[in-house]
């Protein structure tokens, strides 16, 4: 059963059932909302009863409270006063949300006494309520004791003196929280029913939200001579696609900015071919192009004021007698030719195109990339970062800044000489492989050729878009990593 968080604001309210959730600070004895739902003062006996402190995202449930006028009372800890981070307030939401899921009505208390909420926090509530609701269940069958229900909605109410203001800025966290999980469906989508071909009809759904979409066939790709892409999807008889994405919110003639994204719905290694354990995880090697066609949906559902490019090279990479072998040459849009080393480095050949197609064609401001690009991302940096790689100071700092503030954190990976000839080739431009040594930098290095002298960056997000730790805001496989990022990183810099 899925749930749907029907929220608004108001300054006050005066609940008479359903549930109340109160936050409570670690070093105050008094909760939010007490005036209103607790006149017993039975929150203070139960938490001395339980040896509750309000540590922060510590939760007490009290059922049927004496004096009460609701049925249940959800105290949730903010911690110490004021120390609450931005992601923290996330973080409360996504606490509150899970708690309350088989509550029909919640009216969710913010502001403890002496002690208001800014209407920023607010809507960062409200937006991790929105990223902790979200489930992928559309396959199954029986969904446990909710068998028999129907997906629910609860009307939730969040009390806070700047409701109005929050009101307006929840506006953008709807918008985002909405391109988060677009990003996270298509990443948790089976492969049978996510091809390249569904894939870019997703992308043209954009243009309900005035985005311009063009989406680019196998024939149009052959005239344009993106032979390094079209060597990936040769072993697929499914198609490949190019969608290209425009929001044109900024001022008119403004060159845009650009974000391109790997999509390869599946990769089987080629002929390479990967070993089986763990293959169907690889449903998710378009993570890259899951959080562009997200961060598209958000920037033009919220108005962003930019001009903005979303391109997106979808493929599927298959070994079949038609396949790419190791030791082809293979010329790409740029003109320079590539050795196959192996067919299983194949996302830096679709980028490579996509990438040159974009540049040549937008002449954009500056390129981002994102890729579940390899493994030797993971080994180096875990989870909790992805790889950042760069031609640009401004771009990294700005990038970083944003993973930040966001929770969605980049490390900076070097780039130089020493590691870019390790990708030369003794028969063509270059080989599409390093070897197993600094492999996520060689890679960067490959894509890097294609860049020409645009700003341009790198995010190698194979270990944070899919199979990440669940966490407060996100318990879905597919994280939808990037898309809050980028939001970020526009609004912050970008926007007229």
């Amino acid at each position: 059963m899925s749930v749907n968080f029907e929220i608004s604001f108001a300054p006050s309210a005066r609940p008479t059932t359903g549930l109340a959730v109160v936050l409570m600070a670690a070093d105050s004895d008094r909760a939010a909302g007490v005036e209103q739902v607790d006149p017993a003062g039975i929150i203070g006996k139960a938490a001395r009863i339980a040896g509750y402190s309000a540590k922060l995202l510590k939760t007490l449930d009290i059922v049927a409270p004496e004096g009460s006028p609701v049925e249940r009372i959800l105290v949730v800890g903010a911690g110490k006063a004021g120390a609450a981070t931005p992601h923290d307030w996330l973080k409360l939401g996504g606490v509150a949300a899970s708690r309350i899921r088989k509550a029909e009505t919640a009216a969710i208390f913010l502001d403890a006494p002496g002690a208001e909420v800014s209407p920023k926090n607010a809507a960062d509530f409200a937006l991790g309520m929105l990223m902790r609701a979200y489930s992928f269940d559309t396959y199954k069958t029986k969904k446990g004791d909710d068998e028999d229900k129907a997906d629910k909605a609860v009307k939730v109410v969040i009390v806070t003196s700047g409701a109005a203001e929050a009101d307006v800025l929840f506006g953008d966290s709807e918008a985002v929280a909405a391109g988060v999980n677009l990003a996270r469906d298509l990443v948790n989508e089976p492969p049978n029913v996510l091809g390249p071909v569904e894939f870019a009809a997703k992308a043209q759904e954009l243009a309900k939200l005035g985005v311009s979409v063009e989406i680019l066939t196998e024939r149009d790709m052959r005239t344009l001579g993106m032979g390094a892409l079209l060597g990936v999807a040769q072993g697929s008889v499914r198609p490949p696609r190019i969608a290209i994405m425009q929001w044109n919110g900024g001022q008119p003639g403004e060159a845009p900015i650009a974000f391109i994204g790997k999509g390869v719905v599946f990769d089987t290694g080629g002929i390479s071919i990967k070993p089986s354990a763990g293959m169907e995880d690889m449903k998710g090697d378009m993570g890259g192009a899951a959080a562009v066609i997200g961060l598209m949906h958000t920037l033009a559902a919220r108005g962003a004021k930019a001009n903005v490019v979303g391109v997106l090279g979808l493929v599927e990479n298959m070994p079949d007698g038609n396949a790419q072998r190791p030791g082809d040459i293979v010329t790409s849009m740029s003109g320079q030719t590539i050795e196959i080393i192996n067919t299983d480095a194949e996302g830096r050949l679709v980028l490579g195109d996509a990438i040159w197609y974009t540049n040549d064609r937008f002449k954009p401001r500056f390129m981002v990339n994102l890729a579940t690009l390899t493994g030797a991302i993971v080994v180096a940096l875990g989870s909790q970062h992805a790889g950042l790689f760069s031609n640009d100071d401004t771009l990294a700092e700005r990038l970083t800044a944003a993973g930040l503030a966001t929770n969605e954190r980049l490390w900076r990976m070097p780039l130089g000489k020493d590691y870019d000839k390790l990708i030369d080739s003794k028969f063509a431009d270059m080989k599409n492989s390093g070897g197993r040594q600094a492999g996520s930098i060689t890679a960067a290095q490959f894509i890097k050729r294609f860049v020409k002298d645009t700003p341009w960056a790198h995010l190698d997000i194979a270990a944070t878009a899919l199979g990440s730790p669940l966490d407060e805001i996100n318990q879905s496989w597919g994280s939808g990593f990037g898309v809050r990022l980028l939001n970020e990183l526009v609004r912050a810099h970008y926007e007229s």
